[in-house]
């Protein structure tokens, strides 16, 4: 199973805080691209977070049945 962690204004916009996806062999920006299909969150900035690392590049990163991956909305100092 692959695990999906929301936060901020996208687990707003999801309705909740994880979901769970039986692992295929695909690659995050599939993954990705999927969701915002199924959510309409193109107008929202986020990072992506996998097993706690942060990625630059996530058109190549190919999934393991393992991974959570973290939606993170923009990070506020203060």
């Amino acid at each position: 199973m692959i695990t999906v962690k929301y936060f901020g204004a996208i687990a707003e916009k999801t309705g909740s805080q994880t979901e769970e996806f039986s692992f295929a062999d695909m690659s995050l920006h599939h993954l990705l691209s999927a969701l915002e299909q199924k959510y309409q969150f193109k107008e929202l900035s986020f990072s992506v977070a996998i097993n706690q690392k942060i990625l630059q590049d996530t058109a190549n990163y190919q999934l393991k049945g393992d991974d959570i991956i973290a939606l993170l909305p923009p990070f506020a100092g203060g």
